[in-house]
């Protein structure tokens, strides 16, 4: 891989429980002049995908009802710090207040993360497989802080078509020296490399990426992949 493409792509209207993501999507491909092709890839924000799997809540504000919903979308919280809750998800995800998310949504509403984003992702592939004749990968992101390090970074929480982790344990590097821990996370590079174009104002919830290696491609899981096993967490 030498040329890599990342083009955002603008969607119109608000998205409600129930719409057709795929039907968004492929109108603004077109908008865009695009269609898609086989080698694709199309990053959908997660906020769009819990939208449309109705998974916004009231909210009236108070930060006594933003606990109750971070904790009930907790199965553990590992840190407190003021109003600030490090969790573990459902999904297996640690991250601040349980991906509960404030922003870009109507007054008197919050917008969780999907239940299933591995699901989530696999569905719209297959949609688009569908009605168009392309296979193309899915990436569901969302966005999360990192221990020991400043600021934020989109990274996958859903994957279908793309291999989530590629394992060159076992190949050698340029040198001939045998590679015995390097795993990649790819479906979270590729997340981070579209977040430069998906502004978070902009109302591109989409992004279309070309040119990626073939080798990155299969099926793969974030939830089984990605997420580390309790067991093999130094710091839980």
């Amino acid at each position: 891989m030498s040329e890599l493409s990342l083009r955002a792509l603008a969607m119109s209207g608000e998205v409600n429980e129930g719409d057709d993501l795929a039907a968004f999507l492929l109108e603004a491909l077109a908008r865009a002049g695009l269609s898609l092709e086989p080698g694709d890839v199309v990053v959908v924000t997660s906020k769009v995908v819990a939208k449309s799997e109705g998974r916004v809540v009231d909210f009236d504000g108070s930060e006594e009802s933003k606990q109750r919903l971070i904790e009930g979308e907790s199965v553990r919280v590992l840190r407190r710090r003021g109003t600030l809750l490090i969790t573990e998800t459902s999904h297996g995800f640690i991250n601040a207040n349980a991906g509960v998310d404030l922003s870009n949504t109507r007054p008197g509403t919050a917008v969780l993360l999907p239940k299933d984003p591995d699901r989530s992702a696999r569905r719209l592939r297959a949609e688009l497989k569908r009605r168009c004749g392309v296979e193309v990968a899915i990436l569901v992101t969302d966005t999360f802080g990192r221990a020991w390090r400043n600021g934020v970074t989109d990274v996958a929480i859903g994957s279908a078509g793309l291999t989530a982790i590629l394992d060159l344990r076992g190949t050698s590097d340029a040198n001939g020296r045998l590679l015995e821990a390097t795993e990649v996370a790819v479906a979270d590079e590729v997340a981070a490399a579209a977040n430069l174009v998906l502004h978070k104002a902009a109302g591109t919830p989409f992004a279309l990426i070309r040119g990626l290696d073939p080798s990155f491609f299969g099926e793969g899981s974030i939830v089984g992949d990605v997420v580390r096993a309790p067991h093999g967490d130094l710091f839980r």
